[in-house]
């Protein structure tokens, strides 16, 4: 992967488009998008379905390629990339956080937690005791041995993010975090984010439908028909 030097940014866009094809239908997902992300930020887009807040995250994360544009995230130019290095650049860079949690509900909080470490190559015991450390920064210690059935919606979207954050990530991409919960689990993961943002200087890059995040927000954008512009959180 060719590596960009002498910019500040974690995150850096210029241009960026992103085209579907359906048949003989051109679909305009992302239309000139320049976003620039510092290490540390808590960025979240707004914007209603279908409007390109998860073609952004999927672009960022290196999950998909862009029609159009520059791409530059932690240093490295994603639009020149190998689908080799795409790959390892996610493992290596990217924490993850989906609506819908995406836990495997045969393995126990803890086990799926260290699931990343294991396929990194990291020992069965020194995954366990990263992965205990991890429960227990997101509250959730005393839980590690119940599976995602025996769990909440807000304590599994919280065993998602002690997955997202157990390969120590340069940021983490959450696509619609608080989307499957209700508004009390909403206000404690949003607690549970900030505090992290705040505590460690983790950087998140967040969708969302929720207006209660902008609210926490470092920088808001909003996202229409493809166009990214600054959002009113006021």
């Amino acid at each position: 992967m060719p590596p960009v030097t002498g910019s500040q940014y974690l995150i850096e866009t210029t241009g960026l488009g992103k085209v579907y094809h359906r048949g003989t239908e051109e679909v305009v997902a992302l239309r000139n998008v320049n976003l620039s992300v510092l290490p540390g930020e808590f960025a979240v887009m707004i914007g209603p379905s279908g409007s390109g807040k998860s073609t952004l995250l999927h672009l960022l994360g290196g999950i998909d390629r862009p029609t159009s544009g520059e791409m530059c995230v932690t240093g490295v130019d994603l639009v020149a990339a190998s689908d080799a290095a795409l790959t390892r650049f996610r493992r290596d860079n990217i924490g993850f956080v989906f609506q819908f949690y995406n836990l495997l509900p045969s393995l126990n909080a803890l086990d799926n937690v260290i699931l990343p470490l294991l396929a990194k190559g990291m020992s069965w015991k020194a995954s366990r005791v990263r992965g205990v450390a991890m429960l227990e920064q997101v509250g959730l210690g005393h839980r590690q041995k119940h599976t995602p059935g025996q769990l909440s919606g807000g304590e599994q979207q919280r065993v998602a993010i002690a997955r997202a954050l157990v390969l120590e990530p340069r940021f983490i991409l959450a696509d619609e975090p608080t989307g499957d919960l209700d508004s009390a689990s909403a206000n404690s993961i949003i607690a549970l984010l900030v505090d992290l943002n705040q505590r460690q200087g983790i950087t998140f890059i967040v969708a969302t439908h929720n207006l209660d995040l902008l609210k926490v927000a470092s920088h808001s954008y909003e996202l229409v028909d493809g166009l990214l512009n600054t959002a009113n959180s006021g």
